[in-house]
């Protein structure tokens, strides 16, 4: 019987940070989230996904290390409330090896 109503199952971060160790899987995740961007401007989302990429590749502190952006600096701007800058955007992309670039909007005729 459960006495505080709470699920015992694991949480799902914990998971997402396992699946995401795996550089391939990083990778991909990312991909996906940016793309899922392109579509619904979430960014929410997609600020969660490169916190969780982050912490499952060692961790804001070794981002931090790599990027020479403070590792609170980091956590604010990838927290659900974050609003980063864009060079701040651009360096956490290229700590995690990826490349922000962009590409014509073709508009239907």
């Amino acid at each position: 019987m459960k006495k505080n109503g709470k699920s015992t199952g694991i949480p799902f971060d914990e998971i997402a940070l396992k699946y995401l160790k795996d550089p391939k899987q990083a990778e991909y995740a990312t991909k996906l989230a940016l793309q899922e961007f392109e579509k619904d401007n979430d960014v929410t989302a997609l600020l969660d996904t490169l916190r969780l990429v982050a912490k499952a590749q060692g961790g804001l502190a070794g981002l931090a290390r790599k990027t020479s952006v403070s590792r609170q600096a980091l956590h604010e701007a990838l927290s659900p409330d974050g609003n980063p800058r864009l060079r701040t955007f651009q360096t956490v992309l290229g700590g995690l090896g990826i490349r922000m670039s962009f590409k014509p909007i073709h508009h239907p005729s």
